[in-house]
């Protein structure tokens, strides 16, 4: 019987130079076979490089990338692991200030809060609607989702265009 097939990307939104072979290594480990990323300067951050990779192995492959990577010194990421058949997704975030976050997700790609979770955030605020906010802010890794956005934006090679309807 064959482990269920997944895939996902990695980003490696800012990592020093030096750190960069490290990454490729650990990353390869964790996918069963040598990698070699296409690095690219990281407009936000002096000195740091960017990188996106997409990835295909067992499921449960996007946590072995992210315990790869956890932990290092001045690296940010994401892993998302598409769910496939018989498996949920994820998504893990990685800053150097926050640590790692990880949530499930769907098929596309929401994070998904379970029961248990939403039910302490309630216990917890109890009448109090912005201590709710704040253990919901949590719960979605707002906080991560913030010190990347920088990060992603800057990444995006795609020119965004505004249209205003007028009249």
């Amino acid at each position: 019987m064959t482990a269920p097939h997944a895939r996902g990307v990695l980003f490696v939104h800012s990592a020093p130079r030096a750190l960069c072979p490290h990454i490729e290594w650990a990353a390869g480990r964790a996918i069963d076979r040598a990698v070699n990323f296409s690095w690219a300067e990281q407009p936000v951050l002096k000195g740091v490089q960017r990188t996106e990779f997409y990835w295909e192995g067992p499921a449960g492959t996007g946590a072995k990338i992210a315990s790869a990577l956890r932990g290092w010194e001045h690296l940010r990421f994401e892993v998302t692991e598409d769910a496939s058949a018989g498996n949920d997704g994820g998504r893990w975030m990685h800053t150097p200030d926050l640590g790692i976050y990880f949530a499930q997700t769907d098929s596309a790609g929401n994070i998904v809060i379970p029961e248990d979770r939403l039910r302490y955030a309630m216990e917890i605020a109890g009448s109090n609607a912005l201590e709710l906010h704040r253990e919901l802010r949590l719960a979605l890794g707002q906080a991560w989702d913030d010190e990347l956005e920088a990060f992603r934006n800057a990444s995006s090679d795609s020119q965004v265009v505004w249209l205003h309807k007028v009249g």
